[in-house]
């Protein structure tokens, strides 16, 4: 692995971009994953808006969220194949090109059928971009910082569940759902600039062989990493989908409390991804194995703290903190391991995190119709992490025995 991560770049590559530089375009690409974090996780606080205007059930409607999710699992790559014959610059500019139209369409439509086209749409940029976005973010830097590079892109992500989703969501309240979308319409035209000005335009890196990335996504060791980023995600949506049921039929609070709540959980993952990209730099899978292995237990214990305020706000702010440390260190994985695939990988475990979202509220939701209570969710998570943690350690094991035979 360590070998691996050094020779990310290959030798036709420039040398990382000075640190102004480097700030810059990461601050540009972290701009562009907050309007795409803000757009895919909005529309859940304005879900009885949107049924009402377009006169369709709140399960149909929620069949947006899902609608989005599968489009980033299963139509991202495609869109990744469909810019691989354009340098990553002019690559990024499309996708948040596409990104700024999908929203103006949502904004825009009339109908269920349209706006669903629209989320569509919307989604095929996400995993692309995010894919692409980390092995820029990656090759920013100097290679001993390129997990933390990828964190600062993964930033905007996380300060849209902190920011950009409460204020959306006020935003649809006060002027009706589409004002939402045009908004982060908005923000996509001021990252669409940020990016224009600040990515370098000599960005290293061949453009996508598709064949020989193919086979390089064949290797184990870049398997495994997908499975741990799906398993993880559907871990954390296993009891996330049900968060505001859990916390007003088992902690006993307010509708307005749970915000509160969320955004502690929100301040949490910002935390989270910091620390998870500075782990993820020093020693890469031993971290992603000490980060399960911590929180598992949060998990187990948060069907116990969940029954008062105060020590399930102290889980829920713990929780957010370890599940996103995982991000940047798995998203590093990934790129590190497929060197000859680092772009449809990168898209593919964006896809990965996106599939493990949409199975894993199925799976909660499959666990209420068997019978079990809110409060029992965590144990669904529990378990789940802890099949992602047999996967670490075993993805370690394979690394620590290439390493012995070479």
């Amino acid at each position: 692995m360590g070998s691996s991560v050094k020779t990310l770049s290959s030798r036709s590559e420039a040398a990382p971009a000075t640190d102004r530089a480097a700030r810059l375009a990461l601050l540009a690409l972290s701009l562009a994953s907050f309007g795409i974090g803000t757009t895919e996780f909005v529309i859940m606080g304005l879900l009885p808006e949107v049924a009402a205007d377009l006169r369709v059930s709140i399960p149909r409607a929620g069949l947006l969220v899902s609608g989005y999710a599968l489009s980033v699992a299963f139509g991202s790559p495609f869109l990744a194949i469909a810019t691989a014959r354009l340098d990553r610059r002019r690559a990024l500019l499309a996708l948040i090109g596409i990104f700024i139209l999908g929203n103006l369409l949502c904004a825009l439509a009339t109908g269920y059928a349209l706006l669903m086209l629209a989320r569509v749409v919307t989604a095929l940029c996400h995993g692309a971009f995010f894919g692409l976005g980390a092995v820029v973010a990656a090759t920013l830097v100097a290679p001993g910082r390129r997990a933390q590079a990828i964190a600062m892109m993964f930033a905007g992500l996380t300060l849209a569940n902190v920011l950009g989703v409460p204020f959306g969501t006020a935003l649809g309240e006060a002027f009706g759902w589409r004002a939402s979308f045009l908004a982060v319409a908005v923000i996509g035209l001021a990252a669409a600039l940020a990016l224009h000005v600040w990515l370098p335009r000599n960005l290293p890196g061949a453009r996508m062989r598709l064949i020989r990335e193919a086979r390089a996504l064949g290797s184990r060791q870049v398997i495994l990493a997908m499975l741990i980023s799906a398993v993880s995600s559907a871990s954390l949506f296993s009891v996330f989908t049900y968060i505001a049921p859990i916390l007003e039929t088992v902690t006993r609070i307010s509708p307005h409390a749970v915000t509160l709540m969320l955004l502690l959980f929100g301040a949490g993952l910002t935390l989270g991804n910091f620390l998870g990209g500075r782990l993820g730099d020093r020693r890469l899978m031993p971290s992603v194995i000490g980060i399960l292995l911590a929180l598992i237990p949060v998990l187990a214990l948060f069907t116990v703290t969940s029954r008062a305020l105060v020590p399930a706000a102290a889980t829920i702010f713990v929780w957010g903190t370890l599940v996103f440390a995982l991000v940047p260190p798995l998203q590093m994985r990934v790129v590190s391991e497929a060197l000859r695939a680092p772009n449809l990988a990168s898209t593919l475990n964006q896809g990965a995190f996106n599939l493990g979202n949409a199975a894993g509220a199925w799976i909660g939701g499959l666990g209420l119709t068997i019978g079990m209570r809110y409060g029992t969710l965590p144990w669904i998570a529990a378990a789940l992490e802890t099949a992602a943690l047999a996967l670490s350690i075993l993805s370690h094991r394979l690394d620590v025995r290439t390493r012995t035979t070479v």
